[in-house]
């Protein structure tokens, strides 16, 4: 089964998040960060009750304009 990992950094962690199955966890680099939300998602489907997604979703990015830079630019 193949999900989506979304990686931020907040503060001295980086935390990793599957949004398939709204697990999330953290390690001290991303290597680790995966290795942990691997292991948290790995038990959480251990439950016969566990929810599994029916059909994926899709990643992508989009670009905004931030309205608070582009005022102070332009001031």
């Amino acid at each position: 089964m193949k999900l989506t990992a979304v990686i931020s950094k907040e503060e001295k962690l980086y935390v990793a998040w599957c949004p398939e199955l709204d697990i999330a966890s953290q390690g001290e680099n991303i290597e680790k960060a995966l290795r942990n939300l691997k292991e948290a998602i790995e038990l959480y489907l251990e439950d016969e009750d566990a929810k599994v997604p029916s059909s994926p979703i899709f990643l992508t990015t989009i670009e905004v304009k931030n309205a608070k830079a582009a005022h102070s630019i332009g001031a």
